[in-house]
C-alpha cells in the first residue's frame, strides 16, 4: 500500500495588511520532502499519522513517501510566487512518488492567493489529475475553512478539526487515515453532502451550547452508515464567495442506495439545529474599557482577557497597543500582556541585559491597526534566546528570541512578552519560561482569539473574550465585503 503524505497550509486574511511570502512559510515551518522532524507539526497530523500507523500496521504493507511540508502564520494574501512555488513542489513530489494508493494532505481550507480564491479547490483538482479517480484522496482542515464545491469534489474525504481550540489536531488526523485505508481496501465507500447555515459564527467548543453539539456529532458518526461529520465554522476575515458556516456530512454508500439523500437530510438537520442556537452560542465581546472594568470587579485573579482582534492566529500583526495603553494609562497592576511582535525591541533589550533600564518603543510598527507606538521606561526582566511555547496538541511552536520588560512598579506594574517570530498566546510557558509568574497577576491579557483558552483556563479564575480595535476585528459589519454570498447572518444586508 502505497501512500504520499504532504502539507501546505496557511489561513489568509483578505484584510489585513502584511502579504504572506515565501519567508513567511519559512519562518513557521518548511521542510522538503522526506525533511520533516520526529514530531508533530501542525498542518502535518495527517503526514505524522501515517508515521504512527505505519509503525502499527506492518501487515499491510505500508510504504509511506513524504513529501514536501509548508505551513505559514496567518497573514494577508498570500503571494502568487509564495503559492504556486510551493504549489508545484508539492505537486513535483507527488508525481515522483507515482503511482500511489492514498494521498493523505495536511491543508487549511482558507488559504488565498494572488489570482486564486480557493487555494485548496486548485491545489485537489491538480493533484486529482496526477493521480486519477482510482486513488484515495484524503485532506484534514483547520475548522476555520472556506467549504468549497470544488474541495469536496475533488477529495474523497475531508476532516475538519472538530474542538476550537484546536486540541484534536492529531486525532482528527489519525481518523482520516483510518477512513481512508477502509476506502483504498473497499470497506466504505464515502458519499458527501454539504448544507450552507448561511452565517458566520464563533464558536468555542470550551463551553456549552457548542460543546454539546459538538459532542452529538461525534456521537453520529460510525452509526447507521454515518461515517463522519464537520462543522465548517469559517474564517470572517476571507473575502471569499464561499466564506461561511457550514456542515459536511459523509455516509457510506457501499450498501446503500440512499445514502446521498441520507447524509444530505443530516446535514441539513444539523444545521437547523446550529441556526437555532446561534444567539446562546455568540460570546459576548465588552470593549477595552468595559473589559479592564469587568476584569478590576471581580474578586480575585488572574483574570485573563482575550485580544483577539490582535490575533496573528488570524492573521493580524500582534503588535497592537491599544491595550497595553490603557494598562499603563489607567495604571492598572499587577499585570501582564503578550505576546507581543516587536523584533527591533528584542533585540534592544538583548543588547541592553536582564536588569537594564531604558527607554523603549513598544508596538505599533505595522499598520492603524496596531495602533501608535508607546515609548515606555521599562526594566528587562529576562532574556530567553529561541524561545519554543508548547502548542496545540503539544506541537512546538518557535517564538524566536524573547524578551520579559517590566513597565512600572517592580511587581506592580505590567510585564510584557516580546517576541521575535510572530505566533499567538498558546502555552502559559511562553510567561513563565521567561519567569513571569502567572498566578500573581491581577489581569492577563493575551493575543489570541481562543487558543490560548486550553494551557490558560488551567491558571484562569475568570476569561474575558473582548472587542479591540485590529486586523480581526470582530465588528464584521466593519469589513468591506465584496465577493461574498449575502444574506449571512450577522451581516446587514447589501
Amino acid at each position: 500500500m502505497r501512500v504520499f503524505s504532504g502539507s501546505l497550509a496557511t489561513e489568509t486574511n483578505t484584510f489585513a495588511p502584511m502579504p504572506t511570502g515565501l519567508s513567511s512559510f519559512r519562518d513557521r515551518g518548511y521542510y522538503k520532502a522526506g525533511q520533516h522532524p520526529d514530531h508533530l507539526s501542525f498542518f502535518a497530523a495527517p503526514l505524522w499519522a501515517a508515521r504512527q500507523r505505519a509503525r502499527e500496521q506492518p501487515e499491510k504493507g505500508w510504504v509511506l513517501i513524504e513529501g514536501m511540508v509548508a505551513g505559514a502564520q496567518p497573514s494577508g494574501i498570500t503571494t502568487r510566487l509564495a503559492y504556486e512555488t510551493l504549489r508545484d513542489e508539492l505537486l513535483g513530489d507527488l508525481r515522483a512518488a507515482l503511482p500511489v494508493d492514498i494521498v493523505l494532505l495536511g491543508l487549511h481550507g482558507a488559504m488565498v492567493a494572488e489570482g486564486y480564491d480557493d487555494c485548496e479547490g486548485d491545489l485537489l483538482e491538480r493533484v486529482r489529475e496526477l493521480v486519477g479517480q482510482d486513488t484515495v484522496v484524503g485532506v484534514e482542515l483547520d475548522l476555520h475553512n472556506h467549504l468549497t464545491p470544488l474541495m469536496v469534489a475533488k477529495a474523497d474525504l475531508i476532516i475538519n478539526f472538530k474542538e476550537y481550540p484546536h486540541t484534536d489536531v492529531l486525532e482528527r488526523g489519525l481518523e482520516l487515515v483510518d477512513l481512508c485505508v477502509a476506502q483504498h481496501e473497499g470497506r466504505i465507500k464515502p458519499v458527501a453532502a454539504v448544507a450552507d447555515c448561511d452565517m458566520i459564527l464563533t464558536i468555542h467548543t470550551s463551553r456549552q451550547p457548542a460543546r454539546g453539539f459538538v459532542d452529538r456529532m461525534q456521537s453520529l458518526e460510525g452509526k447507521n452508515g454515518v461515517l463522519s461529520v464537520s462543522l465548517t465554522h469559517g474564517f470572517p476575515w476571507g473575502d471569499v464567495a464561499e466564506m461561511g458556516t457550514k456542515l459536511l456530512v459523509y455516509t457510506d454508500g457501499r450498501h446503500a442506495p440512499q445514502a446521498q439523500l441520507q447524509a444530505m437530510a443530516l446535514a441539513r438537520q444539523l444545521a437547523s439545529e446550529l441556526i437555532g442556537l446561534r444567539e446562546q452560542i455568540s460570546a459576548p465581546y465588552p470593549d477595552i474599557e468595559q473589559a479592564l472594568d469587568q476584569a478590576l470587579a471581580f474578586d480575585g485573579g488572574p483574570v485573563v482577557i482575550s485580544d483577539g482582534a490582535d490575533n496573528p492566529g488570524g492573521g493580524a500583526a500582534g503588535d497592537s497597543t491599544f491595550f497595553l495603553r490603557r494598562l499603563i494609562e489607567r495604571g492598572i497592576g499587577p499585570a501582564a500582556l503578550g505576546p507581543l511582535w516587536d523584533p527591533g525591541a528584542v533585540r534592544i533589550a538583548f543588547d541592553a541585559g536582564v536588569g537594564a533600564r531604558l527607554m523603549l518603543r513598544l508596538g505599533g510598527k505595522i499598520s492603524p491597526l496596531s495602533g501608535d507606538p508607546i515609548d515606555l521606561m521599562c526594566t528587562v526582566k529576562a532574556l530567553k534566546p529561541e524561545l519554543i511555547m508548547t502548542g496545540l496538541s503539544g506541537a512546538p511552536v518557535a517564538m524566536g528570541d524573547c524578551a520579559l520588560v517590566e513597565i512600572g512598579e517592580p511587581g506592580r506594574g505590567v510585564q510584557v512578552c516580546l517576541i521575535t517570530l510572530r505566533n499567538q498566546a498558546m502555552g502559559i510557558d511562553m510567561f513563565t519560561q521567561l519567569g513571569c509568574e502567572l498566578a500573581a497577576q491581577k489581569i492577563i491579557v493575551v493575543k489570541s482569539s481562543q487558543h490560548f483558552y486550553a494551557s490558560y483556563a488551567t491558571i484562569a479564575r475568570h476569561v474575558i473574550y473582548a472587542a479591540a480595535p485590529g486586523a480581526v476585528t470582530i465588528d464584521l459589519n466593519t469589513l468591506d465585503y465584496r465577493k461574498i454570498r449575502r444574506p449571512k447572518w450577522p451581516l446587514r444586508a447589501g
